[in-house]
């Protein structure tokens, strides 16, 4: 077995144990770490809460009595570069090179401007040797929305609709039923993973949604109502400042294109129903931009996830 690839398997750990901390962590990445010394985990950790220990304070904590003296001939393996600036806790790199491990390996850089570079190049300083780029993909894609937020200065925004089979939102411009009971447990359950969601005046004032999480557990992203009083800048600049990552957007069609138009999305969820209507408000149509990524049946809907071109590039980088 390569070095790679023993940093990609311990790397891959890293991830599993960063994506625990996905409800708690945000506004902060989530970050997973693992020590290893003679090709055995002596500690892991995660961010769990903003506010409380990264995962690199939390991994050399769970480092047992009788293992502290291998942190000398110890990796660290880490999805995000360690922090090198005090913010509610002290700096983990310089943690790091206070425990005296040999080698750190990161997954990718930290795109937050008081961070970007300068954890690495404060342990380069130290004479610890560093690896950059171990999975370099699944660790940006992992933190999709927190990158969003720091490099296009808005939250990552997700568009999603339900259509019918000949594609209409509705059955004669009235509201009706297209999702069945597993789709309405994976959008309540997208819900309770973002931080809001927002539907346009005449939705809103017509179908009366209550946007909120009965099928899934977690808590109810921010409602939101786009209206004239109410621009979609405005919102977004709003979100930004409070450090809302995501924002998830339901409808109707002219809210949905104004987002589309403006090339103002990142992730496309389209669900198809059965049922043939004939006529009704169309559904909006999926942007040439659009790169189908997940396409699955829960019972008989069809259901898609798209991604923009744009975030691909991201998640190249």
């Amino acid at each position: 077995m390569t070095t790679l690839d023993i940093d990609e398997r311990y790397m891959k750990r890293c991830l599993q144990l960063a994506a625990c901390g996905q409800q708690n962590a945000k506004p902060n990445p989530m970050v997973g770490a693992v020590l290893v010394a003679d090709d055995r985990i002596i500690g892991e950790g995660y961010h769990v809460r903003c506010g409380e220990g990264h995962a690199e304070v939390n991994c050399f904590a769970s480092v047992k009595p009788e293992d502290e003296g291998l942190l000398g001939r110890a990796t660290l393996y880490v999805s995000l570069e360690p922090c090198s600036h005090y913010g509610r806790t002290p700096p983990c790199a310089d943690l790091i090179v206070t425990k005296g491990v040999k080698r750190v390996v990161v997954g990718c850089i930290d795109p937050f401007a008081r961070v970007s570079g300068r954890g690495i190049q404060r342990l380069r300083d130290a004479g610890i040797e560093v690896r950059v780029g171990v999975l370099e993909r699944e660790c940006r894609w992992l933190n999709r929305r927190f990158i969003t937020m720091h490099t296009h200065h808005r939250p990552y925004i997700i568009l999603k609709w339900a259509q019918t089979a000949d594609g209409f939102l509705d059955d004669h411009y009235k509201p009706t039923m297209i999702s069945n009971a597993m789709t309405q447990m994976v959008s309540h359950r997208l819900r309770a993973e973002s931080d809001a969601i927002l539907v346009g005046r005449v939705t809103a004032e017509r179908d009366k949604p209550q946007l909120n999480v009965r099928h899934w557990v977690g808590p109810a992203p921010e409602r939101i109502v786009l209206s004239h009083s109410t621009t979609i800048d405005a919102i977004l600049e709003r979100l930004y400042t409070e450090q809302r990552q995501s924002l998830i957007v339901e409808g109707g069609a002219s809210t949905l294109k104004s987002f589309i138009d403006r090339d103002l999305w990142d992730e496309l969820r389209v669900e198809t129903g059965t049922a043939v209507v004939g006529e009704g408000t169309k559904a909006p149509q999926v942007p040439a931009t659009a790169r189908l990524d997940i396409n699955r049946m829960y019972g008989n809907n069809d259901y898609r996830i798209y991604h923009n071109h744009s975030l691909l590039k991201l998640h190249d980088q």
